[in-house]
C-alpha cells in the first residue's frame, strides 16, 4: 500500500468493476452512440488501471478518474482519422464534448440514478413497485389499479418506502 492511497485487490476491484461498469458504458454511449465500442473502451480503461496498479485517494476519486478516462477515450476516438472517415463527425460537436461541463452533469445523473435504483431494490417488493410507478408519474389511483391494491395501501407503501429511502440515502444529504 503506498501512503494513504487505496489500492484494489482482486475481490475489491471486481466489485468496483461490477458496480461502475454499467454506468460507464451508458456514459460512453452518450458520446459515441455505439454501445459495443463504449463497452470496449470501458473495459480497456479498467484493464489499464489494473495493469498499472493505480492507487486512488478514495472511492470518489476513483469514480471521477474512471469517468474522465472514459470521456477522454471517447473523445480521442471521435478525433481519430478512422472515425472521421467512417462517421464524418462534425468538429463543432466534438469541441462541445471536450468541455468538462458537458460530462460532469451526466456523470452525476448516472451515478445518482444508480444509487437510487440500488436503494429502491432494498425496499419490500410492493413498496418498490409503488415507488417505481410513482417515479414514472403514475398517480396513486393509477398505481392502485396497476397493482390491484387500494389507494390507502398505495399511500402506506409510499410512507414505508420514503422512510426507508431517507435512511438508505441519508448520506446524500441534499439540504
Amino acid at each position: 500500500m503506498s501512503g494513504k492511497k487505496k489500492e484494489f485487490n482482486n475481490k475489491s476491484y471486481k466489485q468496483f468493476f461490477e458496480s461502475l461498469y454499467p454506468q460507464l458504458c451508458v456514459f460512453g454511449y452518450k458520446y459515441l452512440n455505439d454501445l459495443d465500442t463504449s463497452k470496449d473502451f470501458v473495459q480497456e480503461v479498467f484493464v489499464k488501471v489494473w495493469e498499472d496498479n493505480i492507487a486512488f485517494k478514495n472511492e470518489n476519486h476513483a469514480i471521477g478518474f474512471f469517468y474522465l478516462a472514459v470521456k477522454n477515450k471517447c473523445i480521442n476516438y471521435l478525433k481519430s482519422k478512422q472515425y472521421k472517415v467512417t462517421e464524418r463527425y462534425e468538429l463543432t460537436n466534438l469541441e462541445a464534448f471536450e468541455t468538462e461541463d458537458s460530462y460532469m452533469p451526466e456523470a452525476v445523473v448516472i451515478e445518482t440514478t444508480a444509487v437510487i435504483d440500488k436503494a429502491i431494490s432494498k425496499l419490500p417488493e410492493k413498496a418498490a413497485q409503488v415507488i417505481r410507478l410513482s417515479i414514472e408519474d403514475y398517480t396513486n389511483n393509477e398505481i392502485a389499479d396497476e397493482l390491484s391494491i387500494s389507494i390507502n395501501t398505495v399511500k402506506d407503501h409510499k410512507k414505508v418506502a420514503y422512510r426507508k429511502l431517507r435512511d438508505f440515502l441519508g448520506f446524500l444529504n441534499m439540504s
